[in-house]
């Protein structure tokens, strides 16, 4: 049975979680509250496909409707991807819970607001969760499954289903925090990477170096637990036994929100290529981000595996 999705909201995340979801084979109902953008999104899809190399095809799976009734029509899930701002959560939050049928997931994409902030005098609420991507998701396939207070169980049961079905890696919370779990990673390794940059330690093509090179290979492979795990002959108990008194130190000394500096900014801007530049280098990292993803599938579906 093809399952039948309700993508709301055509920027970019929008058109990403598009493609995500028609290249699975899904039926895509795709609604903008703008007449204009729903005017001209299938060739922004198209671009979206050609830049990322996915079968333009699986378009054929998406219809792009003129009202939100049409859009939540019959649809077992709806990825919502809006304005960050609070008063419009809470108004598009109401018309979708008087609109669409009981069974209906309604997730939202947003980085900054957690699922309690809107719905909580919702009817509905127990079928709400964020359900955050990292831009562009169609590329990057981790998505933050984070539930309110009253988010049902069997919710969260069937969103960790179907973004695994959809080929992407979800991450299942178990309450709602500020930023959730890659923002607040984000923030501390940008704050001390901020602050050495303006101290004049290392600069931004040091640092990006650091990181791209360094961390971000191992990374690109494993998480850091898995990576600290094979650091000590002993596992990651030996390594916190070994490692972790220093890592404390420079934890304890690290920057935290002081260094996000007007003066940080313009030492970085200097060293990053013309704004002008950055929709053509947002599409190369696309390019790119899409074929490491190609190889890392392949990899993986070619690595042996041991019956335990």
């Amino acid at each position: 049975m093809t399952r039948t999705i309700a993508v709301i909201g055509s920027g970019l995340i929008g058109r990403a979680w598009t493609v995500v979801f028609a290249r699975a084979g899904c039926s895509v109902r795709l609604w903008d509250a703008v007449p204009e953008v729903r005017a001209g999104v299938m060739a922004q899809l198209a671009e979206t496909c050609r830049i990322s190399g996915d079968d333009p095809a699986a378009l054929d799976h998406v219809t792009v409707c003129d009202t939100l009734e049409q859009a939540l029509d019959g649809v077992e899930w709806v990825q919502e991807n809006g304005p960050e701002r609070l008063e419009v959560k809470r108004d598009l939050y109401a018309r979708m819970d008087a609109i669409a049928a009981p069974g209906t997931i309604l997730a939202t994409s947003s980085s900054a607001l957690v699922a309690s902030s809107f719905s909580g005098d919702l009817a509905g609420r127990a079928r709400i969760l964020v359900a955050h991507p990292v831009n562009p998701p169609h590329v990057v396939p981790v998505v933050e499954l984070c539930p309110s207070p009253d988010t049902d169980p069997d919710v969260m049961d069937r969103a960790e289903a179907l973004m695994r079905d959809v080929a992407q890696v979800p991450v299942r919370m178990t309450r709602e925090i500020d930023g959730f779990v890659l923002n607040r990673l984000q923030a501390v390794v940008l704050a001390e990477a901020l602050s050495m940059i303006e101290e004049g330690i290392v600069t931004p093509q040091g640092l990006d170096d650091t990181i791209c090179h360094g961390l971000g290979r191992r990374w690109t492979l494993m998480g850091p637990m898995a990576t600290i795990n094979l650091n000590a002959p002993g596992g990651v108990i030996d390594y916190l036994q070994r490692y972790g008194p220093t890592m404390a130190r420079l934890a304890d000394d690290a920057a935290r929100g002081e260094a996000f500096t007007p003066e940080a900014a313009h030492i970085v801007a200097a060293a990053m290529p013309d704004p002008l530049q950055v929709p053509a280098l947002s599409q190369q990292r696309d390019r790119r981000l899409a074929a490491l993803s190609r190889h890392l599938t392949q990899d993986n579906q070619n690595t042996p595996t041991k019956d335990l």
